[in-house]
């Protein structure tokens, strides 16, 4: 029984050690992955900041400095802007909003040119929404019209929400080329051919891209818009970060909306516009009338249902309950309310003008103890006979036509527009806006028709702005504080997260009380030191033990010498042979030859040492 709890122990140990170097394991896989982690990311940003070597490709790795130059457009341009030598070009309006007070209508909202509250890089600056409450309006020529022919168009530029936003735009519009067309007079009526951007109210969230279609059958303009992205806006306009906002129309009448050069929503000018480009070719006739005899219903009353006699529609719904007797205490002359005693008549009451003056009434306070005050009635119960008002049941419709609608004809403003990316020349580029937020930021505008010119424009200008932006961003802890001050729920979470680590590890790795039966199998220092008192009773008693040893062989008939080798057989033949108690005997023994060894090295030629061997083989 000790050998097996013995093993028992051991194998226990054994389990706790290998669990606790899993849990070590486990932390540290969890580690690395986080530094993989880490790792990926720098290799996205490194990755995305190749294409602009030359700007940056002196920067430390510890501590990012960034050098800001004005990104220069590497191909075929109709219009850049940088703000960054202020608002040349530019013309602000001078206009009024139509239908609306001229105090109101006023676009008097003011605009500045001014680097990013955060993340800033020296020299770079963008145009800045100022005022709340106020409608803006700017414009500029572009530098060469574009013609929708065989190119493709893209218009890109960036956006920062700086305080958030509550309610406002933040979208621009491409100016429709026109021999009347002022810059000064830019308003909200201004014929535009595409207005594409952010813009949110309450809770909703848009990216707009709308463009005006012009009906070659009428000549007038209709606002076609494109299907909401099947994204989550929402971060992009309240983590106050710079985000680039891209568009891309195809000469093969398909689109793409991008955000920071991720494509959140593409599609069709021909099947995923709102209302479609083209009208169906069929509509319902307006002249077509429904027959008066014409019968919609599916369900009618049962005209052969007959009310039973026993049914009486005149009970009511609620009774007095009989049954109901006074509560004890019922105060019957004392009312509910009663005039407030501690009230005063106001000094400018006038009783000629505002009458007689009567204190405000308050509940009554004997009724505070007592079941109830007044007059007392019976409560009303359900009443057991009420049925209500008989109603015939409902069955099939045996004259039932379904549901009429007009018959179909031919759509007399039916046409059939199989390109409608051919939109009308852009010669000028808007921002006419309202908003209740301040300080929204925009920079770097480009129109172009490479995608190329475009992802190197903005790798010279946002992707700039966004390395700065990660390298000043807090570190892990920062950003989990942040969140539970947002959300306090979260400490919870943390809190257990924790615990459940330091917990197992405490459980398992932590040195635990050893047994008894571990403590007494523990072996005796056998270094230890005797005196020759001892020794000499020791040896004494030594001796008797192989004196009655020998007369306990004499009496069996076996030698001295085979005594031992009997005792160790007998022992083994009363013992149940098992691997483990012999892999524990052979433990054992070679326990015993190192304690004799170190018992040897101990005394030298000490009368002891064939003591001590001899007491050790007999234990």
């Amino acid at each position: 029984m000790l050998k097996l709890s013995i093993l028992q122990i051991t194998k226990m140990h054994f389990q706790w050690d290998w669990l606790c170097l899993g849990v070590l394991i486990i932390g540290s896989v969890t580690a690395g992955m986080r530094n993989e982690e880490n790792l990926d990311a720098d290799v996205e940003v490194e990755n995305f900041d190749k294409q602009s070597q030359e700007a940056d490709a002196d920067r430390d790795k510890s501590s990012i400095e960034v050098v800001y130059q004005t990104p220069k457009p590497t191909g075929e341009v109709y219009f850049t802007e940088t703000f960054d030598e202020g608002l040349s070009g530019w013309v602000l309006s001078v206009t009024l909003k139509e239908d609306m007070d001229d105090n109101v209508a006023k676009y008097d909202g003011r605009w500045e040119v001014e680097e990013l509250k955060e993340n800033a890089m020296p020299g770079d600056r963008g145009l800045v929404l100022k005022s709340v409450a106020k409608y803006h309006a700017i414009s500029a020529m572009l530098t060469k019209a574009f013609v929708f022919d065989d190119k493709p168009l893209i218009v890109q530029y960036e956006v920062n929400f700086q305080k958030g936003i509550d309610c406002g735009g933040a979208y621009i519009k491409l100016l429709s080329n026109s021999n009347d067309l002022n810059l000064e007079y830019f308003f909200d009526k201004t014929p535009y051919t595409i207005m594409f951007g952010p813009d949110k109210c309450g809770e909703d969230y848009k990216l707009h891209f709308i463009f005006r279609h012009k009906n070659p059958k009428t000549g007038e303009y209709d606002e076609k818009h494109a299907e909401r992205p099947d994204v989550d806006l929402k971060k992009y306009y309240l983590d106050k970060k710079t985000h680039l906002y891209t568009l891309v129309l195809k000469p093969d009448d398909t689109f793409e909306i991008l955000i920071d050069q991720i494509v959140v929503s593409k599609g069709s000018l021909l099947e995923n516009m709102i209302p479609p480009v083209n009208p169906s070719k069929e509509i319902e006739d307006p002249t077509d009338k429904k027959p008066d005899d014409w019968d919609e219903r599916p369900k009618i009353p049962d005209p052969n249902a007959v009310k039973p006699d026993d049914w009486d529609e005149d009970e009511p719904a609620k009774i007095e309950d009989p049954d109901a007797v006074k509560p004890e205490g019922w105060l019957d002359d004392e009312p509910q309310y009663v005039p407030d005693p501690n009230a005063n008549k106001p000094k400018d009451w006038d009783e000629e003008m505002d009458g007689e003056w009567e204190a405000p009434q308050i509940p009554n306070p004997k009724c505070e103890t007592a079941p109830g005050c007044g007059e007392w009635v019976h409560p009303m119960k359900n009443n057991p006979k009420y049925k209500g008002k008989w109603r015939a049941p409902m069955i099939d419709n045996p004259n039932y036509q379904g549901t009429w609608s007009p018959r179909k004809i031919p759509n007399p403003d039916y046409f059939e527009d199989l390109h409608p990316f051919k939109m009308t020349t852009v010669s000028a580029i808007g921002l006419e806006l309202w908003s209740m937020t301040s300080d929204i930021y925009f920079d770097n505008f480009i129109i172009c028709s490479e995608k190329e010119v475009a992802d190197r424009w903005a790798a010279d200008s946002w992707g700039l702005k966004k390395l700065v932006a990660s390298a000043n961003e807090p570190g892990m802890f920062s950003q989990l504080v942040t969140a539970a001050e947002e959300h306090p729920w979260l400490w919870i979470l943390y809190i257990l997260t924790l615990a459940l680590p330091v917990g197992l590890s405490v459980l398992f790795c932590w040195p635990g009380k050893k047994s008894d039966e571990y403590i007494n199998f523990k072996k005796p220092d056998v270094s230890k030191q005797i005196t020759k008192g001892e020794l000499k009773e020791e040896t004494e008693e030594l001796e008797d033990n192989e004196l009655e040893e020998e007369k306990e062989n004499e009496d069996t008939g076996e030698d001295e010498d085979e005594g031992g080798e009997d005792i160790y057989d007998d022992e083994e033949e009363n013992e149940v042979p098992d691997e483990s108690q012999e892999g524990d005997d052979r433990s054992n023994k070679s326990d015993s030859e190192d304690e004799r060894k170190e018992a040897d090295e101990g005394m030298g030629d000490h009368p002891l040492k064939s003591v001590r061997k001899r007491r050790v083989r007999k234990d």
